[in-house]
């Protein structure tokens, strides 16, 4: 059986474990931490979370296991069968992962973490999202889904980076950089999938975790 290893924390690592749930693929989870430890640096060598173990062996980097869990699950598919169709929607995935995620993760310390970012990071973060989530929305359908008719695996990133990225730029810019997308009203029809509800339980249960261990 796969099992599935990090933590409920981890934006990427909800992305595959939606994915994983929308496919009704059988999977365990691990608990793995990313500290850089010997164990976890065997199977991804960048000490980054999630990885998935196969009997195959390990997978490193959330859209390479998605790619895996889609040629090798084929059932329930999370791609249009038509190539131009699936590469639009590993489009979106990549515009949200290099474009708006990215960018608003160098925000995150402050946003999440207690720590601060310098004025220099703001200005450029501020730049960045507005120029980039402009681009974003041209290829954004939010119709209903992210793009279009059809629940993909465009979706399972979406979900887990959008809001984020939306809630760290108004905690340290002051204002929603997100703001002009339909991304609350998209959250929550989404939030009506059992799949949805099932990764925001755990990773609500999970930072209950995360903060009685730094008590």
């Amino acid at each position: 059986m796969l099992k599935l290893c990090g933590f409920a924390l981890s934006n990427y690592y909800n992305k595959v474990k939606l994915a994983l749930l929308e496919k009704n693929v059988a999977f365990e989870e691990e608990l793995v931490w990313a500290d850089r430890s010997p164990a976890l640096l065997e199977h991804s060598p960048l000490g980054k979370v999630p990885y998935l173990v196969t009997d195959q062996g390990s997978i490193c980097e959330s859209q390479v296991i998605l790619d895996y869990i889609e040629a090798a699950y084929p059932e329930k598919p999370l791609l249009p069968a038509d190539p131009f169709a699936a590469a639009k929607v590993r489009e979106l995935i990549t515009f949200m992962e290099l474009h708006i995620e990215l960018v608003a993760r160098d925000l995150y310390t402050e946003a999440f973490f207690g720590g601060k970012v310098s004025d220099e990071v703001k200005e450029r973060s501020r730049k960045l999202l507005n120029r980039n989530v402009k681009a974003f929305a041209q290829l954004a359908k939010f119709n209903p889904y992210i793009g279009g008719d059809t629940f993909t695996m465009a979706d399972c990133a979406a979900l887990v980076h959008l809001p984020l990225a939306a809630m760290a730029s108004k905690i340290v810019l002051g204002n929603d950089m997100l703001d002009g997308l339909p991304v609350r009203e998209y959250t929550k029809m989404l939030g009506e999938r059992a799949t949805v509800q099932k990764v925001n339980a755990d990773r609500k249960a999970n930072q209950e975790l995360m903060m009685s261990l730094r008590k």
